[in-house]
């Protein structure tokens, strides 16, 4: 699939791979230098490293900034069913590997929708190595305040010709998403990977993943993620939310904050999910000094 013709402007990245466990390539961008810890953020669906693009061209002069393509996401590959089990484990698993492929050891995280059960599940018995957290619109806990439009998404049938077939998840989100219009070229970035159906797997997985009845085979790993929570007591944790989010809404951010009550919390009143395209300037003021001050 050839990119959009201002795509190399706006996510002016050289590309890595890293060949997983199950045979297929994750894409992933690393960027900047420094001695100090690396940087790296993951995205949730039905995003990719793309989100993170601002962001990582203003940090990577602070240190290296490391943002990886979920498989199904993004540049990675986009394998089928069988030959990949899209769920929590086997996310997790995957960032687990790369991060020891890329031999770090201590490293900043930052978070956003399920980026934040992955990350939090593949380090949930070594939180010691996050020297600090960024959580944005996330949980990595089990919720069953669910949107009724997205459970309509996990339909066997309708759901996938709504998510595959038409595209009803990764392009609705492209307006429903975010409080301010987006610019032609940069929601043609966001929907670049997902133009057809396989390549729209991912974003259905994703959508079945999500552990709403209680015996979802992913449920337990989300509980175990839950537990560890507080092995985070004494980790600096920045939270910047946006509050118009339909999904992740305020009532998140409340029960991260019960659960961490030293988070550092900001809530961008104007912001959708997509909070850095709504308020980049206002998360990257909070974020950056936080994490390099």
């Amino acid at each position: 699939m050839s990119p959009p013709p201002t795509f190399k402007t706006h996510y002016p990245f050289k590309s890595h791979f890293l060949k997983t466990a199950s045979g297929h390539n994750l894409h992933y961008i690393d960027e900047g230098e420094g001695n100090g810890n690396p940087t790296i953020f993951l995205h949730g669906n039905p995003t990719w490293s793309f989100l993170y693009r601002k962001l990582i061209s203003r940090l990577n002069e602070h240190g290296r900034c490391i943002a990886p393509d979920h498989l199904g996401c993004g540049l990675s590959d986009k394998p089928n069913a069988k030959d990949f089990k899209y769920d929590l484990k086997n996310h997790s698993q995957n960032i687990l590997d790369l991060i020891n492929h890329l031999k770090i050891d201590r490293f900043n995280l930052v978070v956003h929708d399920w980026g934040g059960a992955i990350g939090l599940s593949a380090f949930r018995s070594q939180s010691e190595r996050i020297e600090k957290l960024v959580i944005m619109n996330t949980a990595a806990f089990p919720s069953r305040d669910v949107p009724k439009r997205i459970l309509l998404c996990r339909f066997p049938i309708l759901g996938s010709f709504l998510v595959r077939g038409l595209n009803g998840f990764a392009g609705l989100a492209t307006f429903m998403a975010v409080k301010n219009s987006l610019n032609p070229d940069i929601k043609k970035g966001f929907l670049y990977p997902y133009n057809n159906w396989q390549n729209r797997i991912a974003v259905w997985k994703f959508v079945k993943d999500i552990p709403f009845e209680k015996n979802h085979p992913s449920l337990s790993l989300l509980k175990e993620t839950e537990n560890s929570l507080k092995n985070y007591g004494k980790t600096p944790i920045l939270a910047c939310w946006g509050m118009k989010d339909f999904c992740f809404h305020g009532g998140f951010l409340d029960e991260w904050i019960k659960k961490l009550p030293h988070i550092t919390s900001h809530r961008f009143e104007e912001a959708g999910h997509y909070l850095l395209e709504d308020k980049f300037e206002d998360c990257r003021s909070k974020i950056e000094p936080f994490l390099f001050g």
